[in-house]
Protein backbone atom coordinates (compact mmCIF):
# COMPACT_ATOMS: atom_id res chain seq x y z
CA UNK A 1 0.00 0.00 0.00
CA UNK A 2 1.33 3.41 -0.97
CA UNK A 3 1.70 6.18 1.56
CA UNK A 4 0.18 9.57 0.82
CA UNK A 5 1.67 12.69 2.35
CA UNK A 6 -0.66 15.28 3.85
CA UNK A 7 1.63 17.99 2.44
CA UNK A 8 1.16 16.54 -1.03
CA UNK A 9 -2.64 16.49 -0.62
CA UNK A 10 -2.54 20.10 0.62
CA UNK A 11 -0.61 21.18 -2.48
CA UNK A 12 -3.11 19.41 -4.76
CA UNK A 13 -6.03 21.06 -2.92
CA UNK A 14 -4.35 24.48 -3.27
CA UNK A 15 -3.76 23.99 -7.02
CA UNK A 16 -7.34 22.82 -7.51
CA UNK A 17 -8.70 25.80 -5.53
CA UNK A 18 -6.83 28.57 -7.40
CA UNK A 19 -9.13 28.66 -10.47
CA UNK A 20 -12.24 28.90 -8.27
CA UNK A 21 -10.89 31.58 -5.92
CA UNK A 22 -10.71 34.10 -8.78
CA UNK A 23 -14.47 33.77 -9.26
CA UNK A 24 -15.40 34.65 -5.66
CA UNK A 25 -15.84 38.45 -5.18
CA UNK A 26 -13.55 39.86 -2.52
CA UNK A 27 -11.39 36.75 -2.38
CA UNK A 28 -10.18 37.31 -5.93
CA UNK A 29 -8.84 40.75 -4.98
CA UNK A 30 -6.83 39.29 -2.10
CA UNK A 31 -5.53 36.40 -4.18
CA UNK A 32 -4.37 38.65 -7.05
CA UNK A 33 -3.14 41.52 -4.92
CA UNK A 34 -0.06 43.39 -6.06
CA UNK A 35 2.49 45.24 -4.03
CA UNK A 36 2.54 49.02 -3.90
CA UNK A 37 5.28 51.39 -2.91
CA UNK A 38 4.27 54.38 -0.80
CA UNK A 39 5.84 57.66 -1.81
CA UNK A 40 6.25 60.91 0.04
CA UNK A 41 3.38 63.05 -1.29
CA UNK A 42 5.28 66.26 -0.54
CA UNK A 43 7.82 65.46 -3.25
CA UNK A 44 5.23 64.43 -5.83
CA UNK A 45 2.71 66.65 -7.57
CA UNK A 46 -0.90 65.79 -6.89
CA UNK A 47 -3.22 65.93 -9.90
CA UNK A 48 -6.94 65.35 -9.53
CA UNK A 49 -8.60 64.14 -12.74
CA UNK A 50 -12.22 64.62 -13.69
CA UNK A 51 -14.12 63.42 -16.76
CA UNK A 52 -17.43 64.99 -17.72
CA UNK A 53 -19.68 64.22 -20.68
CA UNK A 54 -22.22 66.32 -22.53
CA UNK A 55 -24.68 65.48 -25.28
CA UNK A 56 -25.03 67.72 -28.31
CA UNK A 57 -28.55 69.02 -28.73
CA UNK A 58 -29.65 70.82 -31.88
CA UNK A 59 -32.21 73.55 -31.27
CA UNK A 60 -34.09 75.93 -33.56
CA UNK A 61 -34.80 79.52 -32.59
CA UNK A 62 -38.00 81.42 -33.41
CA UNK A 63 -36.69 82.28 -36.88
CA UNK A 64 -36.00 78.61 -37.60
CA UNK A 65 -32.22 79.00 -37.43
CA UNK A 66 -30.56 75.86 -36.04
CA UNK A 67 -27.86 76.02 -33.40
CA UNK A 68 -26.20 73.54 -31.08
CA UNK A 69 -25.91 73.44 -27.32
CA UNK A 70 -24.37 70.94 -24.92
CA UNK A 71 -26.38 69.30 -22.13
CA UNK A 72 -24.50 67.63 -19.26
CA UNK A 73 -25.05 63.87 -18.96
CA UNK A 74 -26.24 63.07 -15.45
CA UNK A 75 -28.02 60.05 -14.04
CA UNK A 76 -29.59 57.66 -16.52
CA UNK A 77 -29.30 59.16 -19.97
CA UNK A 78 -30.53 57.75 -23.25
CA UNK A 79 -28.30 58.15 -26.28
CA UNK A 80 -29.15 56.98 -29.74
CA UNK A 81 -27.08 56.08 -32.79
CA UNK A 82 -25.81 59.29 -34.35
CA UNK A 83 -25.82 61.31 -31.10
CA UNK A 84 -22.63 63.31 -30.50
CA UNK A 85 -21.04 63.38 -27.05
CA UNK A 86 -18.33 65.77 -25.90
CA UNK A 87 -15.98 64.66 -23.15
CA UNK A 88 -14.06 67.16 -21.04
CA UNK A 89 -11.02 65.86 -19.18
CA UNK A 90 -9.73 68.19 -16.44
CA UNK A 91 -6.50 67.78 -14.53
CA UNK A 92 -6.13 70.02 -11.49
CA UNK A 93 -2.70 70.33 -9.91
CA UNK A 94 -3.57 70.71 -6.23
CA UNK A 95 0.03 70.89 -5.07
CA UNK A 96 2.35 73.84 -4.56
CA UNK A 97 4.79 72.50 -7.15
CA UNK A 98 4.53 72.13 -10.93
CA UNK A 99 3.86 68.66 -12.34
CA UNK A 100 6.16 67.75 -15.22
CA UNK A 101 5.41 65.41 -18.15
CA UNK A 102 1.80 64.56 -17.35
CA UNK A 103 0.42 61.87 -19.66
CA UNK A 104 -3.31 61.18 -19.80
CA UNK A 105 -4.74 58.19 -21.69
CA UNK A 106 -8.40 58.19 -22.64
CA UNK A 107 -10.02 55.12 -24.20
CA UNK A 108 -12.74 55.72 -26.77
CA UNK A 109 -15.82 54.21 -25.07
CA UNK A 110 -17.26 51.02 -26.56
CA UNK A 111 -20.10 51.71 -28.95
CA UNK A 112 -18.62 55.10 -29.85
CA UNK A 113 -16.59 56.42 -32.79
CA UNK A 114 -14.02 59.17 -32.30
CA UNK A 115 -14.78 62.30 -34.33
CA UNK A 116 -11.54 63.03 -36.17
CA UNK A 117 -9.71 66.26 -35.27
CA UNK A 118 -12.15 67.04 -32.44
CA UNK A 119 -9.52 67.26 -29.68
CA UNK A 120 -9.16 70.72 -28.21
CA UNK A 121 -6.32 71.20 -25.72
CA UNK A 122 -3.75 73.79 -24.66
CA UNK A 123 -1.21 74.68 -27.34
CA UNK A 124 1.66 72.90 -25.61
CA UNK A 125 -0.27 69.61 -25.31
CA UNK A 126 0.81 66.88 -27.72
CA UNK A 127 -2.06 64.67 -28.85
CA UNK A 128 -1.38 61.18 -30.17
CA UNK A 129 -3.69 58.27 -30.95
CA UNK A 130 -3.86 54.49 -30.80
CA UNK A 131 -5.66 52.16 -33.18
CA UNK A 132 -4.40 48.97 -31.51
CA UNK A 133 -6.06 49.04 -28.11
CA UNK A 134 -3.53 51.36 -26.51
CA UNK A 135 -0.37 49.36 -27.23
CA UNK A 136 1.19 52.05 -29.45
CA UNK A 137 0.50 55.72 -30.15
CA UNK A 138 1.25 57.99 -33.12
CA UNK A 139 0.16 61.45 -34.28
CA UNK A 140 -1.43 60.25 -37.52
CA UNK A 141 -2.47 56.58 -37.42
CA UNK A 142 -2.41 54.76 -40.74
CA UNK A 143 -3.61 51.42 -42.04
CA UNK A 144 -2.54 49.32 -45.00
CA UNK A 145 -5.27 48.91 -47.61
CA UNK A 146 -5.20 46.34 -50.41
CA UNK A 147 -6.60 47.81 -53.62
CA UNK A 148 -8.60 45.75 -56.16
CA UNK A 149 -5.48 45.18 -58.31
CA UNK A 150 -3.60 43.74 -55.31
CA UNK A 151 -1.48 46.84 -54.70
CA UNK A 152 -1.10 47.74 -51.01
CA UNK A 153 -1.27 51.40 -50.00
CA UNK A 154 -0.94 53.16 -46.66
CA UNK A 155 -3.95 55.35 -45.89
CA UNK A 156 -5.04 57.43 -42.88
CA UNK A 157 -6.85 55.23 -40.36
CA UNK A 158 -10.64 55.62 -40.41
CA UNK A 159 -12.31 57.15 -37.35
CA UNK A 160 -13.82 53.79 -36.39
CA UNK A 161 -10.29 52.36 -35.91
CA UNK A 162 -9.32 54.81 -33.14
CA UNK A 163 -9.26 53.18 -29.68
CA UNK A 164 -7.41 55.67 -27.44
CA UNK A 165 -6.34 59.30 -27.19
CA UNK A 166 -3.15 60.23 -25.32
CA UNK A 167 -2.50 63.76 -24.12
CA UNK A 168 1.10 64.61 -23.25
CA UNK A 169 1.32 67.80 -21.20
CA UNK A 170 4.88 69.06 -20.58
CA UNK A 171 4.05 70.95 -17.38
CA UNK A 172 1.08 71.82 -15.18
CA UNK A 173 1.80 74.82 -12.95
CA UNK A 174 1.02 74.66 -9.24
CA UNK A 175 -2.63 75.28 -8.30
CA UNK A 176 -3.82 75.32 -11.94
CA UNK A 177 -6.14 73.23 -14.07
CA UNK A 178 -5.60 71.97 -17.60
CA UNK A 179 -8.50 70.88 -19.79
CA UNK A 180 -8.96 68.98 -23.01
CA UNK A 181 -12.11 68.05 -24.89
CA UNK A 182 -12.89 65.52 -27.59
CA UNK A 183 -16.03 64.28 -29.28
CA UNK A 184 -17.44 60.88 -30.13
CA UNK A 185 -20.50 59.70 -31.97
CA UNK A 186 -22.76 56.85 -30.90
CA UNK A 187 -22.59 53.96 -33.43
Amino acid sequence: MKRVSFAGLGAIALIATVPFVSQVPGVANIWHSTSAVAQNIKTQGQVQLRLEAEKQVLVKDQQGKQSQKWEPLKGQVVVRPGDVLRYTLSGENKSDRPVKNLTLNQPIPKGMVYILKSVSAANNTKVIYSIDGGRSFVENPTVKVTLPGGKVETKPAPAIAYTHIRLQIPSVAAKTTVKATYQTQVR
